[in-house]
């Protein structure tokens, strides 16, 4: 895959050392979510700390944001990067917890977690892809793009196109591999090739190159 953003690969390679050498971690209370139930706040917090696969998902997604926010203190202006992060992570609570309206709400809030878990391995290359691969769109060569794949719990992708980056999370397809991406973008892969919705609405056509 070529490397378009300039600290991809030293991003990863910290990324990864630091979850080598800081370990799973343990919780006091290994059936309890990382935040106190003393304090839950609506019907979803409630439901997660009676629920112990919730409670694991909460702990795991927290043991995942803080090693995000460990790699970006490596890098260039960290403490605006570590606190656009931090408010990131309020609003995804807080949208987690809308799950409450939801028809299902334990399977909203399942789904919540493992997308974050997705979109944050993806986003701050918290472990190492399972695979890569490069696209040409278009029959043009210099309309292309990098397809990191990521084995998250949820089967979760970076895609980098020029300056721009976004990740997503495998969706339910009639065939092939489909991604969810924000925004209404969206990547579709069968075999080699591969249809990538970039912005919403306009479909590329797209053509995996040979080696990469």
């Amino acid at each position: 895959m070529r490397i378009t953003h300039p600290t991809t690969l030293a991003t990863l390679l910290l990324a990864v050392g630091m979850l080598a050498s800081a370990g799973p971690g343990k919780a006091a209370d290994e059936t309890a979510p990382a935040f106190d139930c003393g304090r839950a706040f609506g019907d979803v917090e409630e439901m997660i700390c009676g629920d112990p696969a919730l409670a694991a998902l909460d702990r795991r997604i927290t043991r995942r944001f803080a090693n995000a926010v460990r790699s970006l203190r490596q890098g260039e202006d960290a403490k605006a990067a570590v606190k656009a992060l931090r408010a990131e992570q309020r609003g995804w609570i807080s949208g987690r917890n809308e799950c409450w309206k939801a028809e299902d709400m334990r399977s909203c809030t399942e789904d919540a977690y493992l997308t974050r878990e997705g979109e944050l391995t993806a986003t701050y290359l918290l472990e190492s892809p399972v695979a890569t691969a490069s696209y040409a769109c278009n029959d043009n060569p210099a309309d292309a793009f990098d397809a990191a794949f990521f084995e998250t719990a949820l089967p979760s992708v970076r895609v980098e196109r020029g300056d721009s980056i976004a990740t997503g999370s495998l969706a339910p397809s009639a065939s092939g591999s489909r991604y969810a991406l924000p925004f209404g973008r969206e990547l579709w892969i069968k075999g080699e090739e591969a249809t990538l919705v970039w912005p919403e609405g306009e479909q590329n056509t797209c053509r995996r190159i040979a080696g990469g």
